[in-house]
C-alpha cells in the first residue's frame, strides 16, 4: 500500500488497481467544521483534475478533485450521515471515494508524506 499526496490536499492509497481518496488534515484545518460532503455517483468516470466531490465547512465550500483518472467504484455513505468525520479522521475513516485507476503513469506527478510535508510547511 503506497500513499501520495496532490498539492489540492488530497491524499490517495493505492492498493493494487484501487486508488482510495480523501483530503488531508491539513485541508481539514484550514476548512474548520465541516457540515455537508457531496460525494460522486458510483460508475462515474473522472478525468484527473476533474471536481469530483465536494466538502462544506462553517467557512467555506471546496471542490474534492479527482487526483488521477479512473472509474469511481465505492463512496463513503458514513460521510454524508456524519460530515464531522472529516474533521476527526481525515486520514482514515473519512474516505470519500475509491477509484479504479485509468492510468496508473499519472501517479507519477504526486508527491509522497515527506514532499508533502514539505508542500505545507
Amino acid at each position: 500500500m503506497t500513499t501520495l499526496f496532490t498539492s489540492d490536499h488530497e491524499w490517495l492509497r493505492i492498493e493494487g488497481d484501487v486508488a482510495t481518496i480523501g483530503v488531508t488534515d491539513y485541508a481539514q484545518s484550514q476548512l474548520g467544521d465541516v457540515v455537508f460532503v457531496e460525494l460522486p455517483k458510483v460508475g462515474r468516470a473522472l478525468k484527473k483534475a476533474e471536481a469530483a466531490a465536494v466538502v462544506e465547512s462553517v467557512k467555506a465550500a471546496s471542490d474534492v478533485y479527482a487526483p488521477i483518472s479512473g472509474e469511481v467504484i465505492e463512496v463513503n455513505e458514513a460521510l454524508a450521515a456524519e460530515p464531522a468525520l472529516v474533521n476527526s479522521d481525515a486520514g482514515g475513516k473519512a474516505w470519500f471515494f475509491k477509484l479504479k485507476i485509468g492510468d496508473k503513469s499519472e501517479l507519477g506527478g504526486l508527491m509522497d508524506e515527506a514532499a508533502y510535508k514539505a508542500h505545507t510547511a
